[in-house]
């Protein structure tokens, strides 16, 4: 029988007080320490903030270099801009209309006053762009989209679709903002289904001209970026109708990209035929002004066309080095995976934000403590470390996973690859989904985090979170962002059993789908030592094992259930199913990233506080889905519980280093801009803010 001594649990009622203080010392830390008798003061100190274990000894410089990479130059011109220039900064209290004329103001200030012309650097060297539009996004959120949709989208339209006559006519003014423009992608009735898209092009043989047309209203183009206000031109999606000479008067030849003039360049009066509204006050994102757009007859030249991929002679004939609609309207959307290569790394700097705010604050907030003894950091209390050091580890994940997206769409822009490129668009598709998707509910647990404090504007909260919220929705849907993943998936579970050959990102199911879909071996599901739990190899076998069982399962019941429902109703019925995969697969990828990244640090004391990060991240992620390893016996109830166990200390260890980790981020009082996240004196900040 246990002695009750030794039990944490355990009912003693000639000993009130030293279970009191037991439970306490529970809460505050996940090692179980026991009771030594009636001894309140040796209780007292081994409670005392939790921190008897070893602290790492953590180089923030270096590890804030290895971090922040070769582009800190050119963020730290860009933070220094815009701290000289305050009346640049965006307020805490701003109305619509004054929100979206200083984001203007604070995009052409940039460009013209602090030089920074990103237009070259989309094709040239995206990854220093990106590292441009996080450092804008760091200023204001609005600032970062409009930034995005003048640069990546219009800009990236005319540089990635077109040919160099339109190079030549609108580099220039797009990169100088003499070109304010926008992309007219989305309609009332169709945003995610391009193909579904309803707006005409049809061309005129006789004058030379495309003739834009909206058929009705569900084709009106709708939250078009930088249309209500501020844009002059725009790239607008539309189909490609050609004259025939049979009974079908037209042809169809898929959608294509236009550019139409908006409004006049001196007057900047709405130009005949085109129809331009306010989509009004948004959830956030107000500094950018979204539009509607509704085209009538509107007539523009044939060399208007951004030709790439498709073209039209003077005499209405079609020509395109691709064969079919379909092959064209794939190396179109091809061509502008950018964007979803920016949200992605994008929200990772807003994960990186939020994270900041919430665990400096809650280092200094000091709530309860041992009977007669000083209050304890709220990060000391284990429940606080469950919410914020898993997520901490997962922003320094999705920091390199990112990063590694950036430097292969680098790649791919450079060396046109096709299979790079097709692993591009997946990788894409998928860390944009899922990070989005984190990054927009770990807001709101920083939030709370935070109590009453995070609730104030001024920290911050609410803004990134209302700004952030869209991050799941433009650029393409979450949820069929992850159905592309998922199909890309099972084609290349088809190519496996032809014989061919997979993109790099999926290289690993060469061999999982025979050695992990084998049966678990009962010796290795029962080992449960720290040096296993924390092998990579053992993490990332779990992590692969995992997404081969459900790309193998879903497998058989897509081909089950297309029998009976068709394969657009089988597909339904596997929906979920899918989205777990799609899931599955993408964090394989990011714990693969982060293993390599803690691999590759440049000294022992980033390599240690990495390792300890990632094999925090790891164990985390497989303990949230432990019924998944438990139901086909690839993990035992005694490693279950240990992998629990060892993943709440590594919480506690976490903590230990917070502050560096974070430190690491290395963003300035600045960009953080909350009081309560200040380096100093952060109340102090608080109450002179509210009038004190």
């Amino acid at each position: 029988m246990q002695n009750p001594d030794l039990n944490p649990t355990a009912e003693d009622e000639s000993q009130p007080i030293a279970r009191r203080i037991q439970r306490l010392s529970l809460h505050l830390s996940p090692v179980p320490r026991p009771l030594a008798g009636g001894d309140a003061e040796l209780q007292l100190s081994m409670i005392k903030c939790a921190r008897g274990a070893p602290k790492l000894d953590v180089d923030t410089a270096s590890l804030s270099d290895y971090m922040r990479g070769k582009h800190r130059e050119i963020q730290e011109r860009v933070f220094q801009f815009f701290s000289s220039r305050p009346e640049l900064q965006t307020p805490i209290e701003v109305s619509k209309d004054d929100h979206r004329e200083l984001c203007m103001r604070q995009l052409v200030a940039l460009v013209r006053e602090a030089g920074i012309r990103p237009l070259r650097y989309v094709v040239e060297d995206p990854a220093k762009y990106f590292a441009i539009t996080e450092a804008a996004g760091s200023i204001d959120m609005s600032l970062g989209i409009k930034f995005g949709v003048q640069y990546s989208l219009w800009g990236g339209s005319v540089v990635n679709l077109g040919t160099q006559k339109h190079k030549d006519k609108y580099f220039d003014g797009i990169d100088n903002m003499e070109f304010p423009g926008c992309f007219a992608m989305t309609e009332l009735h169709h945003g995610s289904n391009v193909q579904g898209l309803q707006t005409m092009a049809t061309f005129d043989p006789i004058t030379d001209e495309f003739i834009i047309d909206t058929p009705n209203d569900g084709a009106i183009k709708w939250w078009i970026g930088n249309a209500a206000v501020h844009g002059k031109f725009a790239t607008v999606f539309a189909k490609l109708m050609l004259p025939t000479h049979d009974t079908k008067g037209v042809s169809d030849m898929g959608v294509h990209a236009f550019i139409v003039p908006i409004r006049d360049l001196n007057t900047h009066q709405t130009l005949p035929g085109i129809e331009i509204q306010d989509c009004g006050h948004k959830v956030g994102l107000n500094g950018v002004d979204n539009g509607a757009l509704r085209f009538r007859s509107v007539r523009i030249p044939r060399d208007n066309l951004l030709n790439r991929f498709g073209d039209v002679t003077r005499d209405g004939k079609y020509t395109s080095t691709l064969p079919t609609k379909n092959k064209r309207f794939a190396a179109m959307l091809g061509e502008l995976v950018g964007g979803r290569v920016g949200l992605a790394y994008s929200s990772v700097s807003v994960l990186k934000v939020a994270s900041t705010i919430a665990i400096r604050y809650s280092l200094l907030r000091q709530q309860f403590g041992p009977p007669k003894q000083p209050e304890v950091s709220i990060l000391d209390y284990q429940s606080h470390q469950h919410k914020l050091m898993p997520m901490l580890a997962s922003t320094y994940a999705f920091h390199f996973t990112t990063l590694d997206l950036v430097e292969k769409y680098a790649e791919m822009k450079r060396t046109h690859d096709e299979q790079l490129i097709g692993d591009v668009h997946a990788l894409s598709a998928g860390l944009k989904a899922y990070v989005t998707s984190y990054t927009a509910k770990s807001l709101s647990v920083c939030r709370e985090a935070c109590g009453g404090h995070g609730y104030a504007a001024v920290n911050r909260f609410g803004s990134l979170r209302n700004d952030h919220d869209i991050f799941q929705t433009f650029e393409g849907d979450n949820t069929v962002l992850l159905q592309q993943v998922a199909g890309d998936l099972l084609k290349q579970y088809q190519e496996k059993f032809r014989g061919g050959t997979f993109t790099v990102t999926w290289n690993y199911l060469k061999v999982s789908m025979n050695s992990y879909l084998s049966q678990p071996n009962p010796v290795t599901a029962r080992w449960e030592s720290e040096d296993h739990l924390r092998d990579p190899k053992f993490q990332l076998d779990a992590f692969r094992y995992r997404t081969s069982r459900l790309l193998q399962s879903v497998a058989v019941r897509l081909r089950k259930h297309s029998k009976t429902l068709g394969a657009f109703g089988a597909w339904n019925r596997c929906l979920n199913h899918l989205l777990t995969l799609a899931e599955s697969h993408i964090e394989s990828v990011i714990l693969a990233k982060f293993i390599e990244a803690v691999e590759n640090a440049p000294d022992v004391s980033s390599r240690a506080a990495l390792k300890l990060v990632c094999d925090l991240y790891a164990l985390d992620r497989i303990w949230k889905d432990i019924g998944t390893y438990r139901n086909v016996d690839y993990v035992a109830p005694n490693k279950a519980k240990a992998i629990h166990k060892l993943s709440e200390y590594l919480c506690f260890q976490v903590r230990n280093i917070a502050k560096e980790l974070i430190d690491a981020f290395d963003l300035p009082d600045q960009v953080t801009r909350a009081p309560i996240a200040m380096k100093s004196e952060a109340y102090t900040h608080y109450t002179q803010y509210v009038g004190f």
